[in-house]
């Protein structure tokens, strides 16, 4: 479809190469840089985007998009670089759970008098549900030597009921950064219960943070919950 247009898209980017991650409520954004040649005139500026189905006829996943002005590589050839923040919103009329896994990219440029150019750039996108963690570490202070209690939830983002639900059978790592320390350790891997729920018990050894940790997989992102400080005594 490009080459008939007379325009063609290359480097094109979506989101680092990152999963684009969604939850139930804000907007995200969604970071893409590419190269356009093309010598015709256009009517508005080209943007690049997941799609699934048939290219120009099935779903597109963005809600709004906006793009920056050409900045020209080679004036003669008409070749231009530019940038788009797509902004997509888990509460679109068409937009649920079936929106998760791979989706292709498309680039499009649209072209006086209606007509447009849309090309697949043959580049794979992963879109995932959000991921939810919380935590909680007791007794706070702390006596040394004695059992602190770190519990927590789990949650994923549900695209059809626009809420969090509980994600049970995962297993998530708890983590320690103990005082003056600029990092995390992995203490221990928990699962979660049919409610999503966390527990465990540890020795109190330091003063420190801990949190816990899911890494995510090929459905759900990755998220680390707030640290909650614990001074051992």
């Amino acid at each position: 479809m490009g080459e008939r247009a007379g325009a063609s898209f290359s480097r094109v980017t979506v989101n680092g190469g990152k999963p684009i991650v969604i939850g139930v409520r804000e907007k995200v954004e969604v970071y893409a840089t590419f190269r356009m040649t093309t010598t015709l005139k256009y009517s508005s500026a080209p943007m690049v985007f997941p799609y699934r189905g048939r290219l120009d006829s099935g779903d597109e996943l963005w809600t709004s998009v906006i793009s920056s002005d050409c900045k020209v590589a080679n004036k003669a050839k008409g070749i231009c670089d530019f940038e788009n923040w797509l902004y997509i919103a888990s509460r679109h009329v068409c937009f649920g759970n079936e929106a998760v896994g791979t989706w292709k990219t498309a680039a499009r440029l649209h072209l006086p008098g209606g007509a447009q150019d849309t090309d697949d750039q043959k580049l794979p996108s992963q879109v995932k549900r959000a991921t939810r963690v919380t935590v909680n570490a007791s007794p706070e202070p702390a006596r040394k030597g004695r059992t602190i209690t770190v519990t927590g939830r789990v949650t994923r983002a549900n695209w059809d009921t626009h809420t969090y639900q509980a994600y049970a059978d995962r297993t998530v790592s708890l983590q320690f950064k103990a005082a003056g320390s600029s990092s995390y350790r992995t203490v221990k891997k928990v699962k979660s219960t049919k409610t999503g729920a966390l527990k465990t018990t540890v020795k109190a050894t330091a003063s420190g943070t801990w949190r816990w940790t899911y890494y995510g997989n090929a459905m759900s992102g990755a998220k680390s919950s707030p640290g909650d400080h614990v001074a051992v005594r």
